[in-house]
């Protein structure tokens, strides 16, 4: 299934997030606009505000705070973006020319700026201290999740768990923000409430888990980013993981080398060790059972359209080749 299939159900929403943004992003500052619109509009999934659509769906919302909400939660992850191609020093992003490539570091980091502080200025509009409350909490968890990434940069003895605590931090945890909020629109329960972030936070690691299979495996034409990225930056993720704990010795020490180095001179060898060792399918599991814990935390939901859209998406976040 297609992310355009995906989203059919709530087509009319994403047309009014997407109007949202736009309105949202006026500053009478030229280069905001220029970097925010560039960045906001080069070809994104939008699952995370699609997120805030289907569950305040799925928990029977009528109103229109999910659109203001949903936009949000893009603009929260759209600075993320701009910050962490700065960090990784990243010259391509869906397939076209990052940000920090076109514009410079400094215009990314203080766009990126202007997306958080737009961001909590409509979070405050929607006056709802739940709201603020969830959204706070992510976005300070999401920058402790950076911190981790770069510290586990390069570091060759991160144990799986270290792993999975900066993928729950840096990527899920947005996930689990967007998929709570729906909920806390429609007023649901509390127990309600943490079912649809466990959902969230489910799905969001088995999302980056796949992205971290993908950059062994994908169509480079298809994902718009170069093979090996993840292996120049020294990023210990779960393929180089699997290597260096069940490889042979001589596969562990080749993959340990190249985290510690970093850059591409090892990368054929590497990836050889990968496929060798079965890490690419050990690593597919294991995002295959959290999308199954995500489709159980929302079983008790009742039945509708958007319940079964939240189902399909578990499927497509491991099953997906971009």
């Amino acid at each position: 299934m297609s992310v355009q299939q995906l989203f059919a159900p709530i087509a009319a929403d994403m047309q009014a997030v997407d109007a949202v943004i736009r309105q949202r992003l006026h500053s009478d500052v030229v280069l905001i606009r220029q970097v925010a619109e560039y960045i906001i509009h080069s070809g994104g999934k939008r699952l995370r505000p699609a997120l805030v659509l289907y569950t305040a769906g799925a928990m029977g919302y009528h109103g229109t705070q999910h659109h203001e909400l949903a936009a949000v939660v893009e603009f929260i992850h759209t600075a993320t973006l701009l910050h962490d191609d700065v960090v990784d020093e990243s010259e391509l992003r869906r397939g076209n020319k990052t940000a920090n490539a076109l514009f410079g570091n400094a215009a990314s980091v203080l766009v990126g700026d202007f997306l958080y502080s737009r961001a909590f200025q409509m979070m405050v509009g929607v006056d709802n201290m739940r709201v603020m409350q969830v959204l706070s909490d992510a976005t300070n968890v999401i920058a402790e999740g950076e911190v981790l990434q770069l510290l586990n940069c390069h570091n060759a003895d991160v144990a799986i768990d270290d792993y999975l605590r900066v993928i729950r931090y840096k990527t899920a945890k947005l996930f689990e923000a967007a998929a709570r909020l729906g909920g806390i629109l429609a007023g649901a329960d509390d127990e309600t409430e943490a079912r649809l972030a466990a959902f969230g936070m489910h799905l969001g690691t088995a999302f980056q888990i796949i992205d971290d299979v993908l950059d062994y495996s994908a169509d480079e034409s298809e994902t718009g980013k170069h093979l090996g990225d993840d292996l120049a930056e020294g990023k210990p993720t779960l393929p180089l993981i699997h290597v260096m704990q069940h490889g042979t010795p001589e596969q562990s020490a080749l993959v340990r080398n190249a985290i510690e180095q970093g850059g591409r001179d090892d990368f054929a060898a590497v990836l050889a060790a990968i496929q060798a060792t079965g890490a690419l399918d050990v690593a597919r599991a294991h995002a295959a059972e959290e999308s199954q814990r995500a489709i159980a935390a929302i079983s008790d939901l009742p039945p509708s359209l958007f319940k079964e859209s939240l189902l399909q998406l578990s499927d497509f976040a491991v099953a997906r080749k971009h």
